[in-house]
């Protein structure tokens, strides 16, 4: 079995498998307390254009994690949870 720390994670970057996005990388682990479980993990999607703008974070849940690869970490994910970050945006500039 193997055995990642937060700091490991941190460092793969979250791809979804439905649309081949690149999500961003791990920022936080969400963790039951009573069963000493992880949740979920959380993800800043990125929102900034040209180093402007904001970050949303996006929580995703464990089941929703497909593979920890070496680089990267594959989630299949429906769409429609960041879709609303990004079509916020785009009204935004309006």
């Amino acid at each position: 079995m193997e055995k990642y720390t937060m700091n490991n994670l941190r460092d793969k970057e979250v791809v979804n498998l439905c649309d081949g996005k690149k999500l961003g990388y791990i920022h936080d682990a969400v963790i039951n307390v009573c069963s000493g479980c992880v949740c979920a993990i959380t993800v800043l999607f990125d929102l900034r254009v040209f180093g402007f703008g904001k970050c949303e974070e996006l929580v995703i849940p464990w089941e929703k994690i497909t593979c920890f690869g070496k680089d990267t970490i594959l989630v299949n994910l429906d769409t429609s949870c960041y879709e609303k970050f990004t079509n916020e945006k785009k009204f935004d500039k309006k």
